[in-house]
C-alpha cells in the first residue's frame, strides 16, 4: 500500500493540514484534562490573572507541557529522519542507537558526583553525552573489514544502550538522593516542565530544525551512493559530520528538557515516508509536524489514563 502524495501542490497541502492538526493538538492540550477549562479561562489567565486554580493550571501546567511536547516531538522526528538517512538503516533511532541512554548517563553522573542542578548544566551535559555515545556507536559500527554496515551499527547501538543503562541504574541504586531527584525525569515526560526550560533549549532546537532543512538536499545526493555524491562534487564527510552534529543537538536538547523519550524517532520518519516518498527535503518537515502531533496527542491521552492525576 502506497499513499505517497504525487505532486508538489498536494505535498504542500499536506503540510498545511499537518500544521492545522498541530494547532488543534496544542489547543486541545491546553483545554482538556482533569480540570474543566475554557478559552475564556485561558484568556483571563494571561489578561486578568487572579490566581484561581484553573488559571494556575493553564499557565503553569498545560501551556508549558503543550509547547514542550510539540518542540520535543518535532526534534525527535527530525533526529530519527537524519539518523536513518545517515546510517541507511530503517531501524535507526536515538533510543536504539544509545544516544538517549548516553545523554541520560552523563546527566546522572553530573548530578551524582558534580552536584549539577541547573537546566543549563543538564543541557550541555546531555549534548556531551549524546555526542560521545554517537561517536562511540559510529566507531564500533565501523570496525572490521566491511566498514560501517546497518547491521553492525545497530548492534553497536544496542550494546552501548545496554551498557549506559546498566551504569545509570547502578549509580541510582548507590545514591538514593539522586534516584528520588531524577527517576521521574529518566522515564521521559513533558509533565512539570516550565516554559523557562523550553526557552533555554529552543534556540538550539530551532537552529537545528532550519539546518536540517538546508542539509536535506545534500543528504538526498548522498543517498544515491558515496561515489555518485563525490562525483557530483559533494564533500560527503562534511555532510555526514553535519548530519551527525544535528542529531546530537536535537537529541541532546530533547533529553535535557524531557528525558529520554522513545518511539517518535523510530516510527515517525516511516509515517512521513509513507506520505511523501524518499525525498529527505519533504520527509524532514513532515517528520517534524507528525512528531509534534504524535507526542502532544500522547500527552493528552496520558492525562485521562492517569486520572485523577493531571
Amino acid at each position: 500500500m502506497n499513499a505517497v502524495l504525487p505532486n508538489r501542490p498536494l505535498k504542500i497541502a499536506g503540510l498545511v493540514v499537518g500544521f492545522a492538526l498541530l494547532i488543534a493538538a496544542v489547543c486541545s492540550s491546553i483545554l482538556f484534562g482533569v480540570a474543566e477549562t475554557s478559552w475564556k479561562t485561558v484568556v483571563e489567565a494571561y489578561m486578568h490573572f487572579n490566581s484561581t486554580n484553573e488559571q494556575i493550571i493553564i499557565k503553569e501546567v498545560r501551556v508549558p507541557r503543550a509547547f514542550v511536547g510539540a518542540a520535543v516531538g518535532a526534534s525527535l522526528g527530525i533526529a530519527g529522519t537524519l539518523l536513518q538517512a545517515l546510517t541507511r538503516n530503517p531501524l535507526a533511532d536515538t533510543g536504539i542507537f544509545g544516544i538517549n541512554a548516553g545523554a541520560a548517563l552523563f546527566v546522572v553522573v553530573a548530578i551524582s558526583y558534580f552536584s549539577v542542578q541547573s537546566l543549563t548544566g543538564y543541557m550541555w551535559i546531555a549534548f556531551l553525552g549524546a555526542a560521545v555515545t554517537g561517536a562511540a556507536v559510529y566507531a564500533l559500527g565501523s570496525i572490521g573489514r566491511n566498514g560501517l554496515t546497518p547491521l553492525k551499527i545497530t548492534l553497536a547501538g544496542a550494546a552501548l544502550t545496554a551498557l549506559a543503562s546498566s551504569f545509570t541504574h547502578a549509580l541510582l541504586l548507590l545514591n538514593e538522593r539522586v534516584l528520588e531527584e531524577i527517576l521521574f525525569w529518566l522515564t521521559g515526560s513533558v509533565q512539570g516542565r516550565k516554559l523557562e526550560m523550553l526557552f533555554k533549549v529552543l534556540p538550539y532546537m530551532a537552529a537545528a530544525w532550519a539546518a536540517s532543512l538546508l542539509l536535506a538536499g545534500p543528504i538526498n545526493t548522498l543517498l544515491l551512493g558515496e561515489d555518485v555524491a563525490k562525483g557530483l562534487g559533494q564533500r560527503t564527510l562534511l555532510v555526514k559530520l553535519g548530519a551527525g552534529a544535528l542529531v546530537v543537538v536535537l537529541a541532546g536538547s530533547s533529553v535535557a528538557i524531557a528525558g529520554p523519550i522513545g518511539f517518535i524517532g523510530l516510527v515517525i520518519p516511516h509515517v512521513a515516508r509513507f506520505f511523501v516518498g524518499n525525498d529527505i527535503r519533504w520527509i524532514v518537515p513532515y517528520s517534524a509536524l507528525l512528531g509534534a502531533i504524535c507526542l502532544t496527542a500522547a500527552d493528552i491521552a496520558a492525562r485521562f489514563v492517569a486520572m485523577p492525576s493531571e
